[in-house]
């Protein structure tokens, strides 16, 4: 729970037998997540067995594909805030904090994995993945005059639930490059967004894409087609302009009640000020009879 606000936590799983368990014990500590949803895609024999006594919960998604396992998880958490992440060790739930932290100002927060002192020795990001993916951020941030961006594959992201049910309908892609596209329909419909740095680990066992060179340059290739055809092409084109209330205008309780007991002092100032019908019997009280 964050600020009376429910938060879910989705985990895609295929290959994370091995680290699934220590991931979702490592969110729930943080004692902010409410609810974590394990999406089971074609994982691993024994990985249900893992998830058993964590307190998470494990729902099927039979189409295979990293962005079909994310979307089922969309589609059936209930928390007011949607936090993605991987379960493969890499990210942690520390981070939590962080993305909640900036969740007061924005609907949406990206993490980046491509900020140098957040980098975990033995971490999967050799000079290809990490200035890859802070290439192809870039030519999006100057294509689409976005804020900051440095990282364009980073799963952990957190969503309020209207944000997210307004990019649904267009979330169509099921495989890998489905991270890419739900960055660029947050563009498009010019979601106000930020992106902090997040801790990024050694992966437990290795993944089935960024693990092999051939795979995550082909993945590199058809994000850059993407941007460009979000840019260019008919991608995007129909969307309209986020119209939202964004949660840094509205003003925090504690603002509010600053606000209020100045009010309040207004009131008492101008009820003793010169000229007021009641001033001279709120002053009429002599100082050396207070003293008593």
């Amino acid at each position: 729970m964050w600020r009376g606000k429910t938060v879910s936590v989705i985990f895609p799983t295929y290959r994370e037998k091995d680290s699934i368990r220590a991931a979702t014990l490592d969110y729930l500590a943080t004692g902010l997540v409410d609810e974590v949803i394990v999406v089971n895609n074609n994982a691993a024999t024994g990985t249900s067995e893992e998830i058993a006594g964590t307190g998470a919960r494990e729902i099927f998604e039979p189409r295979q594909g990293y962005g079909y396992a994310l979307l089922c998880g969309i589609d059936n958490c209930s928390g007011d805030l949607i936090i993605l992440s991987e379960p493969d060790g890499t990210l942690s739930g520390h981070d939590v904090l962080k993305l909640l932290a900036y969740s007061d100002d924005k609907n949406v927060v990206f993490g980046t994995r491509t900020s140098r002192e957040f980098i975990w020795a033995g971490a999967n990001m050799g000079w290809f993945l990490k200035w890859g993916n802070w290439a192809v951020a870039k030519m999006t941030e100057l294509l689409f005059n976005t804020t900051i961006l440095t990282d364009m594959g980073c799963t952990k992201r957190l969503f309020a639930r209207e944000a997210l049910q307004t990019l649904r309908p267009h979330l169509t892609m099921g495989g890998s490059e489905f991270g890419a596209q739900l960055l660029m329909e947050v563009v498009a419909h010019r979601i106000p967004f930020v992106e902090i740095p997040v801790n990024y680990r050694p992966r437990v066992g290795q993944s089935s894409v960024t693990g092999h060179l051939g795979r995550a340059l082909w993945l590199g290739l058809r994000m850059i087609a993407m941007v460009l055809s979000y840019r260019f092409g008919w991608r995007g084109r129909d969307r309209r302009p986020w119209t939202s209330v964004d949660p840094s205008r509205v003003p925090h309780p504690a603002t509010l009640d600053v606000a209020r007991s100045l009010a309040q002092l207004s009131a008492v100032v101008g009820h003793r000020a010169p000229g007021h019908p009641h001033a001279e019997q709120a002053t009429a009280t002599p100082l050396a009879h207070r003293r008593g």
